[in-house]
């Protein structure tokens, strides 16, 4: 196992090419290691950690800072005794675990948002209502018509005990029946309407 390296803050900010600033912006989103007094920064252990918790898809945006970093001589500005010290290569992925898929992650979370997105704007178009809502408007609705159709009967019955035509008794019949249809329909419509127009 590697010997950790103890370093303090502004030094190990111009190992990596940063500004001390950086290294306090790494402390507060908890991918700083320090060491166990506290004060020095853990080398090793801070470098894996700023490589498992980068974001993936700005690797060409970090590498292209790090150039123009080399390019303005920051590491010209390194004391001796940084010099000296080996260099250590970041841990591979696979040294510290296997790390998740980051692309596979956003990719999947960019999907979720766009189909409930979409199914806000169904909602607001009206294509698309609450389950419960339409259920217990239908239940409602069927409950009604079976009520009225039942209340048909009582209804009908003196009119028809006297009628002896049948042709007379079916057109009585079908009248009173698609009365009762009609208003079923009237009233399912506007409680259904009702159930699923938004509050």
């Amino acid at each position: 196992m590697t010997e950790p390296i103890y370093m303090s803050k502004s030094t190990f900010a111009a190992r990596i090419g940063r500004s001390p600033s950086y290294i306090t912006w790494l402390k507060d989103n908890d991918r700083l290691v320090l060491a166990p007094d506290g004060k020095l920064v853990d080398v090793l252990a801070t470098e894996a950690k700023i490589q498992e918790t980068a974001d993936p898809s700005k690797a060409a945006v970090a590498a292209r800072h790090h150039q123009d970093r080399l390019q303005r001589g920051v590491y010209n500005q390194l004391d001796t005794a940084i010099e000296s010290t080996p260099s250590t290569p970041l841990p591979s992925p696979t040294a510290v675990g296997a790390l998740p898929d980051f692309q596979k992650a956003r990719a999947l979370r960019e999907h979720s948002l766009a189909q409930l997105s979409q199914i806000e704007l169904l909602k607001v178009q009206g294509s698309l209502v609450e389950r419960e809502a339409v259920e217990t408007s239908a239940y409602n609705s069927g409950r009604m018509l079976r009520d009225q159709l039942l209340r048909l009967c009582s209804q009908v019955a003196p009119e028809l005990a006297g009628m002896s035509d049948p042709w007379e008794i079916e057109r009585h019949l079908t009248t009173a029946l698609r009365r009762t249809l009609e208003d079923a329909e009237r009233l399912s419509s506007a409680d259904l309407d009702h159930a699923i127009s938004p509050s």
